[in-house]
Formats: C-alpha cells, structure tokens, sequence
C-alpha cells in the first residue's frame, strides 16, 4: 500500500532550521524545501508506523506552530498506474 500526505509546516521563523533538521530526522518524512518558517514535507507510511502516527510526531517538535494536510495519495499495489485513488484537499 502507498499512502503519502504532503504537508505544510509552519514553524516559528528564528527556529525553522532547526525545526527542518528535526523533521528530516523523522522516519517517514522528508522536507523538500523551507521559506522563511514554511517547510513543505511529505511523511508516509513506514513498515511499522502510519502516515498519521509521523504527522502527529510533527506536531511535538518544537518550534512547529501548525502541521497542514495539504495533499494526500493512495494506492493498493495491485492498481495500475491510471487507476489512482487520491484527493487533494
């Protein structure tokens, strides 16, 4: 099963660096870039955690104001590519 959710975190701005190294230290999630306190990561499901269950560690880190759902794809494996199931929020 592929499950990814893209998320924007907003971080209070003098601790965004720290709080991105922080987030890429999370199994299952990876921060593909930072602006000012924004930083756009994806978390995903590990082989033994949820999607869910990282974006509620990314909610602890401090210096994270808020944690936003902004993209969310899923799959079975058996779907062929064409047949995807997902949503944008």
């Amino acid at each position: 099963m592929l499950n990814i959710c893209g998320c924007l975190v907003h971080a209070a701005p003098d601790r965004a660096a720290q709080v991105a190294e922080a987030i890429a230290a999370v199994d299952g999630a990876e921060v593909h870039g930072r602006e000012g306190g924004r930083i756009v990561v994806t978390a995903e499901d590990t082989g033994d955690r949820l999607a869910s269950d990282v974006i509620m560690e990314l909610h602890q880190i401090p210096g994270v104001l808020t944690v936003t759902l902004t993209y969310h794809h899923f799959e079975e494996p058996d779907e062929a590519p064409g047949d995807l199931a997902h949503a944008t929020l």
